[in-house]
């Protein structure tokens, strides 16, 4: 099938914005797939490893933070489905 590659944009909604907890939510959950995935804070311009804790925490993204998900694999599409959706929903906060 090849590998896939899609990009999207989604904005920080939680109150505290992506601290430690969400960041390791994040991080749990992008691990799960095979794809990478690249975080951008397009506010900053500053881009970190999705499936390491350290490298989103640098991001410093508090509430209405924009970002870039960048995920490329041949399980890209289920990844930004569900990465998408836990940052949507605030990161269940």
């Amino acid at each position: 099938m090849g590998q896939t590659s899609c990009t999207e944009h989604f904005v920080i909604n939680n109150e505290k914005g992506l601290h430690a907890r969400p960041a390791a939510l994040f991080v749990q959950t992008a691990s799960e797939f095979s794809s990478s995935v690249d975080v951008m804070n397009e506010d900053t311009k500053t881009s970190a490893d999705g499936k390491s804790v350290m490298s989103m925490l640098m991001l410093a993204a508090p509430q209405g933070t924009r970002l870039r998900l960048t995920i490329t694999g041949d399980d890209a599409e289920k990844a930004m489905e569900t990465l998408g959706s836990l940052i949507n929903r605030g990161f269940d906060e």
